[in-house]
């Protein structure tokens, strides 16, 4: 897995991929801490938090996940990569925190807006790190997802409109219908925001995760069987 993991952060920071993820994400922070904090005086950064979860990951992620196994198809690198020693397992849980990994990092930077309010007020520490916590868990949430609609398909644009479509249709599905409430992701993150730890939303964030992963997993078992 070590070898998947590294190798996949070298392909985000060896490329343009992760510095312009980084430089997106650090963009939506900037403009929700603009219109969330310092235009209302406020220094409360749960909102920072929530409005770029909400907004900022359906932009991200799909840059993210849409190449994991659909460039790997189109390269032709993908019955190297199926036949090679490690285990199905490995590769996507590599995978998925290589790309986890670049989403951390730019999470870390994103202390600085605390350190900024921190001047002017007394922000609630905690609630930040409850945030960032509930951040990590709904990143991985999402970044599953992508990872899935990467492994249905060689094409990385139809992988990253599969992962898009997914995420704008999460955030209206229980208009539709409280039967598919388990798959409006955000509102499992808005108890973190607010600085609570629910333990109900750590599970429901952790099982959906599981559930996708499994999903590719399962498919990348199948294309194996087949080569």
């Amino acid at each position: 897995m070590k070898a998947i993991l590294k190798k996949e952060l070298k392909s985000y920071f060896l490329s343009p991929i992760g510095y312009v993820v980084m430089g997106i994400f650090l963009l939506c922070f900037s403009v929700f801490f603009y219109l969330t904090v310092f235009a209302s005086g406020s220094v409360d950064l749960g909102a920072l938090y929530y409005y770029t979860a909400l907004y900022g990951l359906i932009i991200i992620v799909p840059i993210l996940t849409m190449r994991m196994f659909a460039e790997e198809r189109k390269n032709g690198t993908e019955q190297l990569l199926l036949t090679s020693p490690i285990s199905i397992v490995k590769i996507v849980i590599g995978k998925l925190l290589a790309a986890l990994s670049v989403i951390m990092i730019t999470l870390l930077l994103s202390f600085l807006f605390y350190l900024i309010v921190s001047f002017f007020g007394k922000p609630a520490i905690g609630q930040v790190l409850v945030a960032m916590l509930g951040f990590v868990l709904i990143s991985i949430a999402t970044l599953s997802v992508g990872m899935f609609a990467s492994s249905l398909t060689e094409n990385q644009i139809i992988a990253g409109i599969i992962t898009v479509a997914f995420l704008i249709i999460s955030l209206f599905i229980t208009d539709i219908s409280s039967i598919f409430s388990g798959f409006a992701l955000i509102n499992f993150y808005t108890s973190f925001a607010q600085g609570v730890i629910s333990l109900e939303n750590i599970i429901s964030l952790v099982l959906f995760s599981m559930l996708f992963i499994s999903f590719t997993i399962i498919v990348m078992q199948r294309r194996k069987m087949v080569k």
